[in-house]
């Protein structure tokens, strides 16, 4: 079964007025759009197209009738930081769930941490010629050797980032404004003009104009700054401390919509539970590399079960072993089942189950989500 789907972009304030509009050659809203969801996550269900094709169905939640999708595939534009956010791992998520339910903390309050019991690790696929984040902790050596040239300015801080056990509780101190933070924010600001040929202190001057005097803009020191290029991908498990700052992007994700925010936000941020959720541990840039298969497809494949994203560019024949949703950002695809056909143009989108084998024709750049999905010879 093909179910053609689409969406209207979510306006968080932080999307591009421009970026969805002409990756899909429209016009513009003038409003910000932020994300298209395409999932059935009842935060925004992709609307199904002609119902009279899935029995009557409105949205994807519908045609689910009941059974769940274990991912959310979106389409992210972002002109301004998002926040510095973590997700749980499956077990944090399910404990919190049942915690706050049992306080009678209702879904929708915005100090509430778990809207659902799932965890939420993604994956970002770069469209943009740059696409900018910060992501997990970078080893505390390599900070050190970052912050030298400020000299003075940030000795408050080497003070206490003496090594990679350190970064627990100078990132408490950071999130919790302890004494000196506002001051250190202040001085690292003031001196990173000096700097800015560096991708961390050209990523300080950006979080100070949007958030300005945010312990957030001296986390963001801690981290790995990255610019990914088109087709460039990273993998953010549970636990991974990032934000996406800047860029057009595939994002795949679990579906859950559990978010533990540490700064650069005006939303709730809950320090304990976000300090039981984070890995401390220092990581290299969490690049995702893909897995070559049969007719030019590539596979991103992270180490969970909820979800891959497959990159098709071509003619190809692909194995579905779960349902799947396929967008097409570039050129036309035909997809050809068992018994129907779906045609895929410029930003459109289509639901799949039910088909065990799809032959694919057609050029351009075809994104296929599902949570089982392999390439056949």
């Amino acid at each position: 079964m093909f179910v053609g789907i689409t969406n209207t972009p979510r306006d968080y304030a932080w999307g591009s007025t421009s970026a969805i509009a002409g990756l899909f050659g429209r016009e513009p809203s003038g409003a910000p759009e932020a994300e298209l969801w395409l999932g059935a996550h009842p935060g925004s269900p992709a609307r199904v197209i002609d119902p009279s094709v899935a029995g009557g169905a409105a949205t994807l939640i519908d045609v689910l009738a009941g059974e769940r999708l274990p991912f959310l595939l979106k389409i992210l534009a972002a002109a301004s930081p998002l926040s510095l956010q973590a997700h749980p791992t499956m077990r944090q998520a399910a404990a919190g769930f049942e915690r706050e339910n049992a306080l009678g903390i209702p879904l929708d309050d915005p100090t509430r941490n778990y809207k659902d019991a799932f965890h939420k690790p993604e994956i970002i696929f770069a469209l943009s010629e740059r696409f900018d984040a910060l992501c997990g902790f970078r080893p505390v050596a390599e900070t050190r050797e970052l912050l030298a040239p400020l000299g003075d300015a940030v000795a408050p801080l080497l003070e206490r980032l003496v090594d990679d056990s350190s970064l627990a509780p100078v990132f408490e101190w950071l999130i919790s404004r302890g004494d000196g933070v506002d001051e250190l924010v202040a001085a690292v600001v003031s001196a990173a003009p000096v700097h800015a040929d560096t991708l961390a202190f050209e990523t300080v001057i950006l979080l100070a104009e949007t958030y300005p005097g945010d312990p957030g803009i001296l986390i963001s020191l801690l981290l790995n700054s990255v610019s990914l290029k088109r087709g460039e991908v990273l993998y953010l498990p549970a636990g991974n401390i990032h934000a996406y700052l800047d860029g057009l992007g595939v994002e795949l994700m679990a579906a859950s919509d559990n978010v533990l925010r540490g700064g650069l936000t005006p939303k709730h941020v809950d320090v304990p539970e976000l300090l039981s959720v984070l890995d401390f541990s220092p990581v290299p840039v969490p690049y995702l590399e893909p897995v070559a298969l049969a007719g030019g497809v590539e596979v991103y494949r992270p180490d969970v079960p909820d979800f891959e994203l497959l990159h098709v560019t071509g003619d190809s024949t692909v194995e579905l072993a779960a349902p799947a949703i396929a967008i097409c950002t570039s050129g036309h695809f035909v997809l050809s089942g068992a018994e129907e056909k779906a045609t895929l143009g410029l930003g459109e989108a289509v639901f799949v189950s039910g088909e065990s084998v799809i032959g694919i024709t057609g050029g351009g750049d075809l994104f296929i989500a599902t949570s089982g999905l392999e390439q056949l010879s």
